[in-house]
């Protein structure tokens, strides 16, 4: 007897409530299909710029997926075996890729209930037209067909960009990036489609292996010294200007703690003296580092980026992983944030600026309630920024409304950000988020709190037009109060 296809549910992540499912189906039959915003990324600008094909389906859907390999090696399947390229290149690790796949496909069942099944769900049906699922037995029928599949033309980079209906895609890039390949793009008519953001971490931490090269980095691709601390700040001042001529939104900002306690410019020019003869203690490290987000704050109000601020991950908390395989390998594992006391300094010192604009995130969904959605429902300068990492999930998505809407309402929230490095898993992502927020708001409507019509336009805007407008950089002269312009409007009007 064949094997039944393998479909997805058209009701997949909708309420299960019938009354509520039917609202919801409407809902998001209205923001399904809009372009996507992406606004905060990991991927390869020059993949696109190259318009890059994907190698085979390890090298895109299993090997570079700190989520889904993290989930195989608590399993105990070992990182090398999966295809992860260890540091020293004398060390073994898997190189036959169909072999890695073959792993993947046994374990499927460990990826129940989780976020990763969704995507690779979506990815594999939508995306690739796959039609049954992995397991032991399809492994190499999925893997041939795959392949089969991306060594078409139609599945490079380029086009399944304009297949996914991407508006803006903005990639994260370090401040010595010569931001030539967002040049190329530009020349080439993508400039708009595809922008960077300026993403200071690896030059805010003294105290971080690497440090100093950074800084010699900054000062060459600068063309300038940097011999002190203010001549540090002109060369991070004038990188961002950089930026926005390459057509940069915003900066972004991976730090430990939300603390943004200013240091005295005579404390600063210590700290940053002593790093440039030897390394200094994590203390020191951590206060010039809420220093900087200090003093970023202070440049946003000068050049216009939008400040995105993702703090409370330990990162490589395994030692042996990041020192195998280098940093951000799946051991990345959350703290408690104190956000209210934290990000205090900054807006008190920024927060009622008009030219300001700051998103948070968290993974400590604890601070929704307590702390976030009070600062956004306050402060004109806050926005909240989607659910985060491994919030970044049906549960984690439905919670964050009901944590947050009371007090922050919709439109204090950012739009969906989806934060990927795997790039067909960005129409997924969205289409998740899509779901969820058509099931919370079909919900208002079945509880008559929202009409039908106001619930459509809160699911438009939330997929589309908070993103745009979350994102806007705020140009010199630019108030809160400025009526804003949808972007069907602003292209009416060129």
């Amino acid at each position: 007897m064949a094997k039944p296809t393998w479909r997805l549910h058209p009701d997949r992540a909708l309420p299960t409530d019938p009354l509520q499912r039917e609202i919801a189906r409407e809902i998001y039959a209205s923001s399904a299909e809009l372009p996507i915003i992406s606004m905060h990324g990991h991927i390869d600008v020059g993949a696109i710029d190259r318009n890059d094909a994907f190698g085979d389906p390890a090298e895109l859907l299993i090997i570079p997926d700190h989520y889904l390999v993290r989930m195989l090696v608590s399993q105990g399947l070992r990182t090398e075996d999966l295809g992860v390229r260890p540091l020293d290149p004398a060390a073994g690790y898997e190189t036959d890729h169909r072999a890695v796949w073959r792993r993947f496909a046994e374990n499927w069942k460990l990826f129940r209930g989780t976020p990763t099944r969704y995507w690779m769900e979506h990815e594999l049906v939508e995306v690739f037209g796959i039609t049954e699922e992995p397991s032991a037995a399809s492994a190499d029928a999925i893997y041939d067909q795959l392949s089969a599949t991306l060594a078409r033309p139609e599945f490079r980079i380029r086009e399944l960009f304009n297949r996914f209906n991407i508006e803006v895609l903005s990639t994260t890039d370090a401040p010595d990036s010569d931001l030539s390949e967002h040049a190329a793009l530009a020349a080439d008519g993508w400039g708009a489609r595809v922008i960077p953001t300026f993403r200071p971490d690896g030059i805010f931490y003294p105290d971080r292996a690497g440090w100093r090269a950074s800084i010699r980095s900054l000062a060459t691709r600068n063309g300038t010294d940097i011999t002190d601390y203010r001549s540090f700040l002109a060369a991070v001042q004038e990188r961002r200007f950089a930026f926005v001529a390459a057509g940069a939104l915003a900066t972004d900002h991976g730090h430990l703690s939300a603390d943004t306690t200013p240091l005295s410019a005579s404390d600063a020019e210590r700290i940053f003296a002593e790093a440039l003869q030897c390394p200094v203690d994590a203390a020191k490290g951590a206060a010039f580092a809420a220093n900087m987000l200090f003093e970023s704050a202070r440049m946003s109000v000068e050049d216009g980026l939008v400040m995105q601020l993702h703090p409370g991950v330990q990162r490589d908390h395994s030692d042996e992983i990041a020192q195998t395989f280098g940093p951000d390998h799946g051991f990345d594992i959350p703290r408690a944030i104190d956000y209210t006391r934290g990000i205090h300094p900054l807006l008190n010192a920024f927060g009622l600026d008009p030219r300001f604009r700051i998103i948070l995130f968290t993974i400590d969904e604890t601070v929704y309630s307590r702390e976030l959605a009070p600062l956004a429902g306050a402060y004109p300068s806050v926005r909240l920024g989607a659910p985060w990492w491994f919030l970044d999930s049906p549960g984690g998505m439905a919670r964050f409304r009901e944590l947050v809407t009371e007090t922050a309402g919709f439109y204090n929230t950012s739009g969906f950000v989806d934060d990927t490095r795997a790039f067909t898993s960005i129409p997924a992502r969205h289409d998740l988020s899509r779901r969820i927020d058509a099931g919370y708001l079909a919900k208002l409507v079945a509880e008559h709190r929202l009409s039908f019509d106001e619930a459509t336009e809160t699911a438009i805007d939330l997929a589309y037009t908070l993103p745009l407008l979350a994102y806007k950089r705020r140009d010199a002269g630019e108030t809160a109060s400025t009526p804003a312009q949808t972007p069907q409007q602003e292209r009416a009007a060129r």
